[in-house]
């Protein structure tokens, strides 16, 4: 497999999806309900997502694909698997705010060998390569920093769509971080918060039973930029998308950085 191709491949298709969602948002959108959560579905993730899937199978049609909005494609139980998240942050899209990605990762028997993430407004793309570092477009190495505040640190938030409102470790766990952070993002876009984060931009993330399709192409960005991952207890994070939903919850930190993030999380 060669991922030098896989990611070019990646990259421009990502970006030709943005492009496709950059024009749709400047006309109506079509946005209708999804599940019984209150999450929606727009017209412009199933058209993004069916550009990503003809180039993908297109180009591996022996791989298997879990796209968004489609589910399982693809060739069931191949070795390579790709995620496709066409549209991450359709409720931000759903109501005007310009703050959404596309996010493509590639797993290799479940772990994230390639992560890919594009910016569609910004018009910027990050991606990695697993063991060969992070870059952001057009080709600059990409390197975590540690930027300490006697205000606390700027962290981002991120759970699944079922996690209930009731769900009293996740009350605690918010109220905890909002006590010692300086401010606590929910930007309804986790891949575009894994950038951020992989650039420098915020000092952590914390995670409560995210999403699988969004979480691998992010999380190995950032890994790859040198940010560190843990699980919540502050063991080792297992990144295989095989995993269970307790599997996807962590806290995501520069290595300097992470013993504080892991206290202020069991304060």
């Amino acid at each position: 497999m060669d991922l030098d191709h896989a990611r070019a491949l990646a990259v421009d298709a990502a970006e030709a999806a943005g492009k496709l969602l950059l024009d749709g948002t400047r006309q109506p959108i079509g946005v209708r309900p999804k599940g019984g959560s209150g999450d929606v579905v727009t017209d412009l993730d199933l058209a993004s997502e069916k550009l990503l899937l003809e180039r993908i199978l297109t180009v591996y049609p022996s791989h298997t694909v879990i796209a968004e909005e489609s589910g399982l494609l693809g060739v069931s139980g191949a070795e390579w698997t790709w995620l496709i998240d066409p549209l991450d942050g359709t409720n931000n899209v759903a109501i005007g705010l310009p703050a959404y990605v596309v996010g493509l990762a590639l797993c290799r028997a479940g772990r994230p060998m390639l992560g890919v993430v594009h910016d569609p407004v910004s018009a910027q793309t990050w991606s990695a390569v697993r063991g060969r570092g992070a870059l952001a477009s057009p080709g600059a190495r990409m390197a975590a920093r540690h930027r300490p505040s006697s205000h606390g640190p700027l962290l981002a938030w991120t759970q699944g769509y079922a996690v209930t409102r009731d769900d009293t470790k996740v009350r605690e766990l918010r109220h905890a971080l909002e006590l010692g952070s300086r401010r606590v993002l929910q930007l309804w876009a986790p891949l575009l918060s894994w950038a951020m984060l992989a650039r420098g931009d915020i000092d952590g993330m914390v995670g409560y039973q995210a999403e699988a399709v969004d979480l691998p192409a992010g999380a190995l960005i950032a890994q790859e930029a040198g940010i560190e991952i843990r699980a919540l207890d502050g063991g080792p994070f297992e990144d295989n998308i095989e995993g269970t939903v307790e599997d996807r919850s962590f806290v995501a930190a520069h290595p300097e950085a992470m013993q504080a993030l892991l206290s202020l999380v069991h304060r």
